[in-house]
């Protein structure tokens, strides 16, 4: 099932759950606006070549609308919609005054020249700046984006709009990025789990965890939680797998994955095949890549007490089922991974007010909002008798539709 069809699934399970008038659901499922552009520029050689960009605004009934920009050859239209419509429903979740967007650009970033992709990026700027903007979309980096991409939009929209930090986050340091942005997925994967082990009596420390995926988001969740006296026992991403059951030396592993760009031939653990990593006997378990690893395949195998959806749409609709029958407890995405996405608006705020606050404070707002949403996920779940994915969808749905019917959406 793709990511489309299962938010769908969700978003009307949610509906079904809150009791919302069907009117209004539709209402909710359809995007505010959609824009493709033609984005033509002259390549280093002098020829010209034309790539097709587009961002989906889902929804701007709580706030300006907010979602990455990916650069990637298969920026497919269906999936964008469901990124951006997640997005409506997370920033909701922890309680952000933002709705969702998603967008991008099909192209395969690493066949561009850096300055061809300036010139992309500054051409894609140029067609859509009048449809984003501070108090309407903020864009964010993605998926073959990165800080650099944000200076661009920032310095292109600026010729247009004055200058305007806010308009987009994920920005250098340099340019009014926020301190603690880098960490702040995986800095809020583990606040997340802490507050869900914390409801069963237990903390990190002394736990198993294992980690799929060691990107930005998985090796600083792997970092924190090492910190913290939890035991990484494997690790692996697209270069291979690792594994030690007496806990993985996590530093050590970060130098090596710095020095090799691999996981490969890593001295403080054991060789193993990635495809036994998400069944292998742990305490809890971090998807942190891909979409769909978790599926009907493989639940029946999983021996995690506890799955912390650190990456969008691990688990599939028929894993979960199998997985809930187990008793096994999932922290869903929309949750989970939501630290990115909160520290992107304490980067905002800070640029509106033109204060920026110190790392402390930061990762100290980041904790409080996700504690404060875990705990309004739980009130859901009593209240509606319901696991913990669908006690985050009826809290995020249910804050967007009363945000619509008071703003009064029939008139």
């Amino acid at each position: 099932m793709n990511a489309l069809a299962a938010t769908n699934r969700n978003f009307r399970h949610a509906a079904k759950i809150l009791g919302l008038d069907t009117k209004l659901e539709k209402s909710l499922l359809i995007p505010f606006r959609e824009i493709k552009v033609e984005c033509t520029i002259p390549k280093d050689d002098g020829s010209l070549v034309s790539f097709v960009g587009f961002r989906i605004q889902h929804d701007n009934a709580r706030g300006p609308m907010k979602g990455g920009i990916r650069y990637h050859p298969e920026v497919d239209p269906d999936e964008v919609n469901a990124l951006a419509q997640l997005m409506t429903w997370k920033t909701a979740v922890v309680d952000i005054p933002y709705g969702g967007a998603k967008g991008g650009i099909g192209c395969t970033p690493r066949e561009l020249s850096k300055s061809e992709l300036e010139r992309l990026t500054r051409v894609f700027t140029q067609k859509i700046h009048d449809l984003i903007g501070i108090h309407t979309d903020v864009p964010a980096p993605d998926m073959g984006t990165n800080a650099q991409t944000m200076a661009w939009i920032l310095d292109e929209y600026s010729k247009f709009h004055g200058h305007s930090p806010a308009v987009v986050t994920g920005k250098p340091i340099d340019l009014g990025g926020s301190l603690g942005r880098e960490a702040a997925t995986g800095r809020g994967v583990v606040f997340a789990s802490e507050a869900l082990l914390a409801e069963y009596g237990k903390s990190v420390k002394g736990l198993t965890f294992v980690i799929q995926g060691f990107g930005n988001v998985g090796s600083w969740a792997a970092r924190l939680i090492h910190e913290r006296g939890g035991k990484v026992i494997a690790v692996s991403d697209i270069t291979g797998a690792v594994k030690n059951p007496k806990g993985i030396d996590i530093p050590e592993l970060l130098k090596h994955k710095e020095t090799t760009n691999s996981l490969k031939n890593f001295p403080g653990g054991d060789a193993m095949d990635p495809n036994e990593l998400l069944v292998h006997e742990c305490d809890v378990l971090m998807p942190s890549a891909l979409g769909g690893v978790l599926n009907r395949e493989n639940a029946a195998d999983v021996k995690a007490k506890f799955i912390i959806e650190a990456a969008n749409h691990p688990t599939d609709p028929e894993a979960d089922e199998i997985l809930s029958k187990k008793g096994v407890i999932i922290l869903p995405d929309i949750y989970a991974n939501a630290g990115g996405v909160t520290v992107s608006y304490f980067e905002w705020v800070q640029n509106i007010q033109g204060f920026m606050w110190d790392e402390d404070k930061v990762n100290g707002e980041l904790q409080r909002y996700m504690t404060k949403a875990f705990h309004n996920i739980k009130s859901m779940c009593k209240s509606n008798d319901c696991n913990l994915r669908m006690g985050a969808f009826t809290l995020g749905v249910n804050r967007v539709a009363r945000a619509t019917l008071l703003r009064g959406w029939e008139a």
